[in-house]
């Protein structure tokens, strides 16, 4: 596991398929819905991620079909990418917490206690 910070494309691209495979217009979708519409993902970008996750084996390919005669290639996350991508929310929490305990910011945390 690498200590580097994930970048913000790829952490979205991971975060995408933390709840289900998807294909990747569905992931560009998905990631510009995650970023509320901040990050829009290009074809080149996405793939050229994917490829790098691919090796990485953080991701994995799901299943292939031919749609309209184009290959469609569905993604899912693996047992280490699902490892990495905690890892990284674990460490943006405690950022986030430390900016916002320093700012005297409060939030409300699960289970209704206050941070």
């Amino acid at each position: 596991m690498t200590d580097q910070p994930l970048r913000e494309p790829t952490l979205l691209i991971l975060t995408a398929l933390a709840d289900a495979p998807r294909h990747g217009y569905g992931l560009m979708q998905e990631v510009e819905k995650i970023s509320q519409g901040r990050v829009r993902l290009r074809a080149g970008t996405l793939y050229g991620a994917l490829d790098r996750l691919l090796k990485e084996e953080l991701v994995r390919v799901e299943k292939e079909e031919i749609v309209d005669s184009r290959m469609r290639r569905t993604y899912a996350l693996t047992e280490k990418g699902t490892e990495r991508l905690a890892t990284e929310a674990a460490r943006l929490r405690s950022t986030a917490d430390e900016a916002a305990r320093r700012l005297g910011m409060t939030f409300p945390q699960p289970g209704g206690a206050t941070s």
